[in-house]
This record gives C-alpha cells, sequence and structure tokens, in this order.
C-alpha cells in the first residue's frame, strides 16, 4: 500500500481533512452506489450537545420542555459514569439533509458517520415512500425553527406553567396524534374555482322546477337525534387523530393552545415513518457504510489501522446479544437490518437452490444494489421481513417461535426450521413489526357541541388487551382537561363488539 492514496493519516482531523474524506466518500457513494440523496450540511457538535440532542428526542433544534431537562440530566450522569455510550451521529430527515457529528470522534469515526449517515440515512429518507408521503423534507427546518419560536414566545405571555400543561397533556397524546392514512395534497385555489363552477353548471344544466312541487316526506326522527347527526357529520366523526380533532373542536381552548397541539401533532407525524422503518433505515445506513469503508480500503485510500478501528466499531454496532444476556432487550435493528441487506445481496449473486425456490424473482439476478434500492424506496419493516427473510438467515440468527398463552402453566415452541416453520417466523416476526397491530386503536366517535358537551372516545380492543388502568386514567384527565368537559372512553372488543371496560373523567376547573 502506497501512502500517496491515503485521504488521512493517524487519528486527529481538521476542515481540510473533513473534506478530503466527504469527497472520497461521495464519490464512492454516487458515482459506484448510485444513491440518490439530498444535499448535504455535516455540522460538528461537542458531546455534551449530542446529549442535549438525545434528550429532546433525537431533535436539536426542539422546543424546550421540562421533560427534555430531565432526561438530559439522567442521560448525562450516565454517561460520566460509563454507564452509557453516546451516538456518533444524529440526522435529520430534512432538504438539505443535516448531519451531526461529534468532534471527538476520530477521522475513522468522521469517515464511517458520513458514509452511515449522510448517505445511507439520507438515501433512505429521500427515497422510500412512507417518508415521501408523511413528511416534507423541504419544511422540517423551518417547522422546528416556528416551532421553537413560538414555544418561547407563549413562555413570554402565557406563563412558563401554562404552556407547559398544554405540552405535557399534547406529549400524552402523542400516540393519538398521528394520521395513518397519506395525507391528501392540499389543492391550489384555482383548482377549487374550477370544481366549484363545474358543480354549478352541472345543477344548471340537471335542474327540474317539478321535484319542488313534491310534498316533503314527515321526519321520524326525533329533534335531539336529528342534532346529533348533524353534530357528527360537521365533525367528520369517527376521528383517530384525537390530538388534532381537540385541536380543531376543544370549545374551551384559546388559540395559542390549539397551535401548541398542532405543534406536537407535527412531531409525531414527523416519528411516524420512522417508528415503521426502523430496521431497514438502520440495514440499509450500516451496509452502505460498511460498502464504502471497504471500498476505500480496497482503493488504498484508508490504510490498515483505520479499517481496523472501523471494524471494531462496526462489529459493536451490529452485534446481537443472546436472550439470556443482562444486556438484552429484543432483536437488534442494526443487526437483522444489516444481515438481510447482506442476505438478498447473497441471493442476487450467489443464490443456491433453496434461494431459487423461495426468491425466483430476485435470486441470480446480478443485481444486488438495483434489488435493494427497489426494497428501501416500496417496503417497511413488516413487509420487508414477510418478503425478504430467508431460510437461511434464519437458521444462522436462531429464530424460532415460542407460545406463551394465558391457559397454560407452560410454554411451547411453535415454529421450528421446517417449510412451514420457516413462514411461521416470518409471519410472527413481521406482525412485531407491524404497528398498526401493536398500537391501541381509538377514535373519537361522539361530541356534543351543543348539549351536554361530552366527548367520547372507543377503543376497539384486539386480541383482549386492554389499556393499563392507571395510565389509561391518568391519560384521559389530560383529554378532559384539553376538551374542558366531560370524557368518556369505552372498550370493546374488535371481533364481538362487547363493551370490556369504561371511563369516565371530567375536566379539572
Amino acid at each position: 500500500m502506497t501512502d500517496s492514496n491515503l485521504i488521512y493519516h493517524g487519528s486527529e482531523w481538521d476542515f481540510n481533512t473533513l473534506g478530503r474524506v466527504y469527497d472520497a466518500v461521495e464519490s464512492i457513494a454516487i458515482g459506484e452506489l448510485g444513491l440518490d440523496v439530498y444535499p448535504n450540511q455535516i455540522e460538528v457538535i461537542t458531546s455534551e450537545q449530542m446529549l442535549d440532542a438525545y434528550a429532546s428526542v433525537g431533535m436539536p433544534m426542539m422546543y424546550s420542555h421540562w421533560s427534555f431537562g430531565k432526561h438530559f440530566a439522567r442521560e448525562e450522569l450516565l454517561y460520566r459514569k460509563g454507564a452509557t455510550a453516546l451516538a456518533y451521529e444524529l440526522v435529520i430527515n430534512s432538504n438539505p439533509c443535516v448531519s451531526y457529528v461529534m468532534e471527538e470522534n476520530t477521522v475513522t469515526m468522521q469517515t464511517l458517520v458520513i458514509a452511515h449517515a449522510a448517505f445511507g440515512h439520507n438515501h433512505f429518507f429521500k427515497n422510500n415512500h412512507l417518508f415521501r408521503q408523511w413528511t416534507r423534507a423541504d419544511r422540517v427546518l423551518d417547522d422546528l425553527a416556528y416551532a421553537k419560536q413560538f414555544v418561547a414566545k407563549c413562555e413570554e405571555s402565557h406563563g412558563l406553567h401554562a404552556v407547559e400543561s398544554v405540552l405535557d397533556a399534547a406529549h400524552a397524546l402523542m400516540g393519538c396524534g398521528i394520521s395513518r392514512y397519506a395525507p391528501k395534497r392540499s389543492a391550489r385555489a384555482s383548482d377549487g374555482e374550477a370544481k366549484a363552477e363545474a358543480r354549478r353548471s352541472h345543477a344548471e344544466a340537471t335542474y327540474n322546477d317539478l321535484y319542488r312541487t313534491l310534498p316533503a316526506r314527515p321526519s321520524t326522527a326525533s329533534p335531539d337525534a336529528g342534532r346529533v347527526e348533524a353534530d357528527h357529520n360537521a365533525l367528520r366523526l369517527p376521528q383517530e387523530n384525537v390530538l388534532m380533532f381537540l385541536a380543531e373542536h376543544a370549545p374551551k381552548l384559546m388559540e395559542w393552545q390549539r397551535e401548541l397541539l398542532r405543534i406536537v401533532h407535527r412531531s409525531a407525524q414527523y416519528f411516524y415513518p420512522q417508528r415503521q422503518t426502523k430496521m431497514m433505515n438502520e440495514g440499509c445506513a450500516t451496509f452502505v457504510h460498511y460498502q464504502i469503508m471497504n471500498r476505500l480500503y480496497d482503493t488504498h485510500q484508508i490504510d490498515d489501522g483505520s479499517m481496523l478501528e472501523f471494524l471494531h466499531s462496526h462489529s459493536s454496532v451490529v452485534r446481537q446479544l443472546n436472550f439470556d444476556d443482562r444486556r438484552y432487550s429484543g432483536l437488534n435493528p442494526y443487526a437483522i437490518g444489516f444481515a438481510m441487506m447482506q442476505d438478498i445481496q447473497r441471493i442476487c449473486e450467489q443464490p443456491d437452490k433453496e434461494d431459487r425456490d423461495w426468491f425466483p424473482e430476485i435470486a441470480g439476478n446480478g443485481d444486488a444494489m438495483g434489488t435493494l434500492k427497489q426494497a428501501w424506496a416500496e417496503y417497511r419493516d413488516e413487509s420487508f421481513v414477510l418478503q425478504f427473510l430467508s431460510p437461511r438467515l434464519i437458521r444462522q440468527m436462531h429464530l424460532f417461535t415460542v407460545g406463551d398463552r394465558g391457559d397454560s402453566s407452560f410454554m411451547s415452541v411453535d415454529a421450528i426450521h421446517d417449510e412451514s416453520g420457516y413462514r411461521d417466523i416470518r409471519r410472527c416476526l413481521a406482525s412485531q413489526y407491524d404497528s398498526s397491530k401493536n398500537d391501541p386503536d381509538i377514535e373519537v366517535t361522539e361530541a356534543d357541541l351543543s348539549g351536554s358537551r361530552r366527548l367520547v372516545l372507543t377503543h376497539r380492543v384486539r386480541g383482549r388487551r386492554v389499556l393499563a388502568k392507571d395510565e389509561c386514567n391518568r391519560v384521559l384527565c389530560h383529554v378532559a382537561n384539553l376538551w374542558g368537559y366531560r370524557v368518556r372512553l369505552v372498550e370493546t372488543d374488535a371481533e364481538t363488539g362487547a363493551t370490556l371496560n369504561e371511563y369516565d373523567v371530567v375536566a379539572i376547573p
């Protein structure tokens, strides 16, 4: 290996070195791997700033709230005691894509981080259909800046306690502040006028004065029933987004309080696609940095020492702990994501008979990057596992399903490594990534705006998994305080419709 090709020496770095590293990584990511990314913005921050970003749900530009300070104190104590380590990077899904790197990183670690975040995550953000549908990358930074400024202004005008009480309630309802259907693109004003003109022309063309002379049918519904139905139609009930319903229709909220709820709703909406693609997103970024770092080494742009340092960090990231390890907390998304990406590459380039039987569309097609880029664009974690988890990887990762039923004192192994077992394991693992099955299905089903002002929420219970009583009552108190009147929550069985539990909470005056 000749030193003339090396883009850096040793572990120290300056901004000129960082520029050379970025150019080398970009050349491979764009020129050889064919990634499609937003323009990059790299920002160097200290470990304390990284801790602060950690505490603010990973958003360095987040508005202030007491819970972020509490989280910061805990993370800082753990970090100072050596009980936890910091992430090497943070990245925001925005256009331009903002990647934060720590100034304490060595130059090899900065190279890894740029490859991982600025090109791996960046490509996934720009191309995955969930991010394209649910987030507006060109507005994210403006929304964050606006939220921070608006919350600070409200604290000055209305007091810290008043603002935090609204944010506390809104944060408690973030899980119910998501619109799970892709938002409609707002129509231009000229389109609306054209539609109105078309409707008016159609009404004039089909008008018949004879219908005006027909006697009206006597109404059998009570006046109250008619009023309730009119309210439901006006409010478009049922509504799944409880937070936005309160922001639009809560009778007693001031306009600044409604705007705070909308801000929290936008934050919840920003994280919605990330929750559904955590494993794929990390697997994509890890696969990309692994390819780029190996390519840098193969072309003699980094030396043996840098490669060994990279491999040490990489193997730590993709390590999967055993189930009986004290630190075990489930499947590592980096480990299974990276393993699946490598497995797809193997199936495309070096398939065996089993691969050809299970994946006839991609086995041996010789276009691993094309197949992966298509998967990164069109799938989420649940569908990705269901489509691409191979029997070989199931065997390598020792995956099987265990049944734990309430009516039995024993656990049973329900699926092993055979033809039907592989399919059961895929379905079982995929369901763990399906947020629609794991999040409680709660909707606003009734709202009386002109009578008792009572609000009714309905939770359709799946698999008899009811809400925890204490937490349910605490969250309902927040709902009642925002609504201003009595709130009722009914839990019904999703299959039979039978009522399982009822909660009733009044607002604190």
